[in-house]
């Protein structure tokens, strides 16, 4: 992949809020880097943010997090282990665990926006991991190979926008409003119940849970109460 220079000034104005989420995170014993920062407006409709964790530490590190109702792409080396791969919406707390030294490059999608990649409900990858070939072919692996021989966080995203913009297809009026309602409940307090999710989207309840679990993977209830018991974070953890 063609790497796109990203400039003192685009960095500086792309510095992503700190993650919310974190459940639990002790002081690392050593280094622990944890970068995020949004995409370039060709790829932001589709990607919410890019996150690079790099560590060296003297002792394990662990943390638990809450996870977002949007699908993840998860490039790690680690321990003499690769892996690249695709998450679905993770329904309980995440326990994330580091030791010795390691890099992690993730991409965590809007709510919604991985389905047209996925091309199946997205219920079918709810709590699971899967390697992100079985998607993406041989273009995942061309992917990892580039992000093994990047220089830096600036090089991973460059590489990571040339991987995107040729598969993220363009997006229906209709699944931007899916999308913007499910972004909506994290912030809009008066949405406390799955017949106030129906009355802001115009469906039935019956045909939103169908809505949700095709497209985000679990139902309204379940996003409700996740975004009611966020709690506010710093960004000392791995918190993609």
């Amino acid at each position: 992949y063609r790497r796109r220079p990203v400039t003192h000034e685009a960095r500086e104005s792309s510095k992503v809020a700190p993650p919310r989420g974190i459940l639990r995170a002790p002081s690392p014993d050593g280094l622990l880097d944890g970068r995020r920062i949004v995409p370039s407006a060709r790829l932001a409709t589709h990607v919410h943010h890019f996150w690079s964790l790099r560590w060296a530490l003297r002792s394990p590190f662990t943390a638990e997090v809450l996870p977002h109702p949007a699908a993840q792409i998860t490039h790690v080396d680690a321990a003499g282990e690769r892996r690249t791969e695709l998450f679905g919406v993770q329904t309980g707390r995440l326990v994330r665990s580091l030791v010795g030294e390691g890099r992690t490059f993730g991409i965590t999608f809007r709510p919604v926006m991985f389905q047209p990649l996925l091309g199946a409900s997205m219920a079918s990858l709810t709590d699971r991991a899967i390697p992100l070939e079985q998607v993406l072919g041989s273009q995942a692996n061309a992917w990892a190979l580039a992000i093994d021989e990047a220089r830096d966080v600036d090089d991973e995203i460059a590489i990571t926008e040339a991987f995107l913009a040729p598969l993220v297809p363009p997006s229906s009026p209709r699944l931007l409003r899916l999308r913007d309602l499910v972004e909506r409940m994290a912030s809009d307090r008066s949405i406390l119940r799955v017949e106030d999710v129906a009355a802001a989207s115009g469906r039935g309840t019956r045909a939103l849970q169908r809505c949700f679990r095709t497209h985000v993977g679990v139902g309204p209830k379940w996003v409700i109460l996740r975004y009611r018991i966020q709690p506010q974070t710093t960004d000392s953890a791995p918190q993609p």
